[in-house]
């Protein structure tokens, strides 16, 4: 049997822009995409904490060191500039390998994105 589980998590960033004329995505910074072991393209949800909206949408890399969090496209109705919002990303792996299997979790500073 296999089993989506939490693969990586970017905890308490805040939203640096909303875009709504870009195609659809999530822009983040590549030093967070990095350090979470997220890539691009990846599929991600999103989490906000300020009103609970959660959508999925798919990773691109921002600028590095930039802080960027940016959620691109239809998805720029559901956040504003300031939330602060969190970062997941799921792997489908087999039920005895998920048992050992510990997910890689970034807690960045959330007045600046920056990795501390």
């Amino acid at each position: 049997m296999q089993i989506e589980v939490v693969k990586s998590k970017i905890h308490r960033v805040k939203v640096t822009g909303a875009d709504l004329q870009y195609i659809g995505s999530i822009t983040i910074d590549q030093d967070l995409m990095d350090a979470s072991n997220i890539i691009e393209g990846e599929k991600v949800q999103i989490v906000n904490i300020n009103n609970g909206e959660r959508l999925e949408t798919y990773a691109i890399p921002g600028p590095r060191k930039s802080g960027e969090i940016t959620l691109n496209g239809p998805a720029a109705r559901r956040v504003a500039k300031g939330d602060i919002i969190i970062i997941i990303s799921y792997g489908i792996m087999d039920f005895e390998e998920a048992k050992n299997f510990k997910p890689t979790l970034v807690f960045p500073n959330e007045n600046d994105n920056t990795l501390t």
